[in-house]
């Protein structure tokens, strides 16, 4: 219980954090952005961020459970984090590398909802999200 705890902590802080990047990305400031992000993936979850754009979709969730040893909370973190990024390369005009790191955060965001034991709104929301942005953007 008081892991479960923590993540939710976690997750919340993490919300709020990328909250401020996001008021970063619409003000136009996507180096502050970049680097406050870079810090959060190594604060949050003891990886750099290009650890994870290297892990191919495919292989994505297996190696992190399997070799790294994340939890579902983690998971969730990364999808985040990942969606964000989305977000910035997006407000960059990084079409391809945004539909990347949006196929990703979908990803770790499907498999969350079939492993969760609770149903969360804002999850489904985010779901739809990021599957509303693949099909805009692989239409342009």
């Amino acid at each position: 219980m008081y892991q479960k705890d923590y993540i939710l902590r976690m997750v919340e802080m993490l919300a709020d954090m990328l909250a401020i990047i996001l008021g970063l990305i619409k003000k136009g400031e996507y180096k502050l952005a970049s680097v406050r992000l870079e810090r959060i993936y190594y604060d949050m979850l003891k990886q750099d961020a290009s650890f994870f754009r290297t892990i191919p979709e495919e292989q994505l969730i297996s190696k992190l459970i399997e070799e790294h040893n994340f939890t579902n909370g983690h998971l969730e973190i990364l999808a985040l984090l990942l969606n964000t990024e989305a977000e910035l390369k997006l407000a960059q005009r990084d079409v391809s590398v945004s539909i990347e790191y949006s196929r990703k955060a979908l990803l770790l965001f499907d498999f969350i909802d079939k492993e969760s034991k609770t149903y969360s709104d804002e999850r489904i929301n985010k779901i739809a999200s990021i599957k509303g942005r693949i099909e805009t953007l692989q239409r342009t």
